[in-house]
């Protein structure tokens, strides 16, 4: 692979994450022409020579542009004659959508797999590395010759609550579907895991129980995304209602639209919001309550280890 230029190319939402991935010497900046017609049509260009190289093409997925913008750019880097070509994916977006809860729904995290899928495949392969998934059977929707690489954020999580709690603490989930994740996390730092028991029926989400003893204790709440807050929040009231003093909120994916991160602030449950920076809403937020990890050394390590 060492004959091979790298080159960083990005989404215009994502540029700043490219741009430290350079910065740690992953790669060099490939250079991308944008222009906006007045029907609203975009054009885009590469303006670096790719042919032969090993490209890397950073950009999540969280908005229906963001998401054509990264395929556009794909598939013109393997027509342009990419030897390999990485995806680097910091956000899924539609990953809660994996299946259907209703007849005739959409399975858009499968759809929008297959849509990446399709981007021709280049000599050196084609892989998507992929952040903290909701769901971890989601690589498997990917198709063909495209190898998903799942990237996990725990060390940055391990790092934070370190800093926050050297005396000790409790690691929590907001419900069953982060258990697997916040019981590693626990184990890591060789603290407690606890867990809140949710029933859902025709009446909605009721908390049933809290597994763990948590009186007096610091409790760190993950989730793997946060957008309006509210599973943190029901979650945090379970805590302090069995005597959890402190609580801190930690998500790999700071989604947070509109008024969420003045909601969980104003409901006085949480001393601060911890997570990293694979949103761009989250890198708009930081400071304050929002603290912002960056997960590019964690993706550098990733690109090296190909």
């Amino acid at each position: 692979m060492g004959e091979h230029s790298r080159l960083i190319f990005s989404t215009a939402a994502d540029a700043v994450l490219a741009e430290k991935l350079c910065a740690l010497g992953v790669g060099v900046p490939g250079d991308i022409e944008r222009e906006t017609f007045p029907d609203g049509e975009r054009g885009l260009r590469l303006a670096s020579p790719v042919a032969d190289s090993d490209a890397f093409l950073v950009g999540g997925t969280g908005s229906d542009a963001d998401t054509l913008e990264l395929y556009d750019l794909a598939c013109a880097l393997v027509e342009y004659g990419v030897h390999a070509l990485t995806l680097v994916v910091p956000y899924f977006g539609y990953s809660t959508q994996e299946r259907p809860s209703k007849q005739g729904e959409s399975v858009t995290a499968k759809t929008r797999a297959r849509l990446l899928s399709s981007i021709p495949l280049p000599d050196g392969g084609l892989r998507v590395l992929l952040v903290d998934l909701h769901t971890a059977g989601l690589p498997f929707y990917f198709e063909g010759g495209v190898r998903p690489v799942h990237v996990t954020a725990r060390p940055l999580m391990a790092e934070a609550i370190r800093a926050l709690a050297p005396g000790g603490c409790v690691v929590a989930s907001t419900d069953a579907g982060r258990a697997k994740y916040v019981e590693a996390l626990a184990n890591d730092l060789h603290v407690d895991a606890s867990f809140v028991f949710k029933r859902r029926d025709a009446g909605g989400t009721r908390l049933l129980a809290v597994s763990a003893r948590v009186a007096g204790q610091h409790v760190m709440l993950y989730d793997d995304m946060v957008r309006t807050g509210s599973s943190l929040l029901s979650a945090a009231e379970a805590y302090r209602e069995v005597g959890a003093s402190r609580i801190t909120a930690l998500a790999t994916h700071g989604v947070l639209p509109g008024d969420a991160v003045g909601r969980l602030e104003r409901s006085g449950l949480f001393d601060r919001l911890i997570v990293t920076d694979t949103h761009p809403r989250a890198r708009q937020l930081a400071g304050g309550f929002v603290e912002v990890r960056s997960v590019v050394p964690l993706l550098a390590a990733a690109l090296r280890a190909r």
